[in-house]
């Protein structure tokens, strides 16, 4: 089973650098996306059905602005659309496809980046979503968690760690929610897993800044989350850096079959 995350950055910029010819040679059963800054009615008939795929999604109602998706080769037995938090579910932030034995969610939490009252947003989806977090692990039911966390766990999840811990995505908090979200939940962080030390070569941001991307100056804050049972079926991880379709570089993990 492979799986696919992409922050897209915008899905019709993303399909015009070539995303959707990219998506449909992957042989991937998932591509989970995020930030599509798109409502349902500028979608074009190959970004709802890519040759192959099924799209789905949860859009912000605000225009240009986060939303959510999932592609998938079969149809769910469910899709979940938000997480039942008005406040929360208006800017499109969580989808979620049920199959019988395994969930598949894309995600993208929000960025802090932009000022103090994002920032205090972002804090309030962490303590609403931590406890939905722990919901799903109790539940047994095997679930991949997908998307922008915007959140570096570590120092080697970025390239200038010492220069950011006062910056949104490297604050104390966030790092000690991530690390409560894997050591006292018990999710896997996928890559992590895989390759344990790598730290260059995992970053899936960077700033458009400067040579942020030419000097390789990144953030990993793509991530895989699963649970323990799915996240030891993990085979392989990579970053495809190869075409740029973002600012975010897209994560594929292998998974064996079940």
């Amino acid at each position: 089973m492979r799986i696919i995350t992409a922050n897209l950055n915008g899905i019709r910029s993303a399909d015009s650098k070539g995303f959707f010819t990219w998506l449909t040679r992957q042989q991937a059963d998932f591509v989970c996306v995020q930030e599509l800054k798109a409502q349902d009615g500028d979608l074009t008939a190959h970004m709802r059905v890519p040759d192959g795929y099924q799209g789905y999604f949860h859009h912000a109602e605000k225009k240009g602005y986060s939303g959510v998706g999932i592609y998938a080769r079969k149809p769910p037995r469910e899709v979940i659309v938000g997480l039942g938090l008005p406040e929360i579910d208006s800017e499109g932030r969580y989808l979620e496809l049920v199959y019988d034995e395994l969930s598949v969610i894309s995600l993208y939490l929000p960025s802090g980046s932009s000022g103090e009252n994002r920032q205090a947003a972002k804090f309030h989806f962490m303590a609403l979503f931590y406890p939905r977090l722990a919901d799903m692990m109790r539940d047994g039911r095997q679930r991949v968690i997908c998307g922008d966390w915007n959140i570096a766990h570590t120092e080697k999840d970025l390239k200038n760690w010492k220069s950011n811990q006062k910056n949104s995505g490297f604050l104390p908090e966030e790092r000690a929610w991530m690390s409560q979200v894997q050591n006292e939940l018990g999710w896997r962080d996928v890559y992590r897993g895989l390759y344990p030390e790598a730290s260059e070569d995992g970053y899936t941001w960077w700033s458009n800044r400067g040579q942020a991307r030419a000097n390789n100056v990144g953030w990993r804050i793509d991530y895989q989350l699963a649970t323990p049972v799915l996240a030891a079926r993990a085979q392989q991880a990579s970053i495809y850096k190869d075409q740029w379709f973002s600012d975010h570089a897209p994560l594929t993990v292998d998974y064996a079959d079940a």
